[in-house]
């Protein structure tokens, strides 16, 4: 959340009032704290791309991984090979490209 620079008023009915009133008693917190993440869980903020990944990666069907002696012996061949050693990722060279 940011900065709080902005009044507003609002008047509520006494029921409206008695359940925030409770829920703030109930869970220890002001009233306005109450109110302020009733709006943020009604009017979410637009995720950040950031967040729009991690629920990506979250959401993503699990995939088969290999044991770690696998993938130690996988990441030594690929480090054996000529062009991992000279800097190309891609595995091509001037020559190829």
């Amino acid at each position: 959340m940011g900065m709080l620079d902005r009044r507003v008023e609002v008047l509520l009915g006494r029921e409206r009032y008695r359940r925030v009133r409770e829920a703030a008693r109930r869970e220890g917190r002001s009233l306005a704290s109450v109110i302020l993440d009733a709006i943020d869980a009604a009017y979410p903020s637009p995720p950040s791309d950031r967040a729009a990944a991690a629920r990506e990666v979250l959401e993503a069907e699990p995939m088969p991984v290999p044991e770690p002696e696998e993938l130690r012996a996988e990441l030594e061949a690929l480090r054996a090979q000529p062009s991992i050693r000279s800097g190309s990722a891609s595995g091509l060279t001037n020559a190829d490209s």
